[in-house]
């Protein structure tokens, strides 16, 4: 059985979902792995994993407004601030979400449905930046 290994660096913009699908296909590609099953995992405790329909970009735009309405920042019955308004509600969202994926390889790429794609899903409105590995 083969394994493999790598950090992937994933840079967001503040909150949004950010597709990861074409990244992880392309270091299949290059590590000639054709089959198996691969795992990710997020290092962030404010940012999570998710599979999601990745063909109408309106799905996004509600899952975002979804989760604002879901765990509202700044809660006045929040006590953790320390890295501002949107800090706890962000802990709050990955908790309710995936730190981690496991995903089938075939023929050389996620063997994901049709409308499918991994995302990075960045809970804090602030630019943040997070590892994915």
């Amino acid at each position: 059985m083969k394994q493999v290994s790598k950090e992937l660096v994933v840079h967001t913009h503040g909150r949004e979902l950010l597709e990861i699908t074409t990244h992880i296909n392309e270091w299949l590609r290059q590590n000639s792995l054709q089959e198996g099953i691969l795992n990710i995992f997020i290092k962030h405790t404010s940012a999570s994993l998710t599979i999601q329909e990745n063909a109408d970009p309106d799905v996004l735009v509600d899952l975002l407004f979804y989760f604002e309405q879901l765990v509202e920042d700044a809660h006045p019955e929040f006590r953790h601030r320390a890295e501002g308004p949107d800090d706890m509600s962000a802990h709050i969202r990955s908790a309710l979400t995936d730190v981690s994926l496991t995903i089938p390889v075939m023929n050389g790429a996620l063997n994901l449905g049709t409308w499918q794609g991994v995302y990075v899903f960045e809970h804090r409105t602030s630019l943040i930046h997070g590892g994915l590995s």
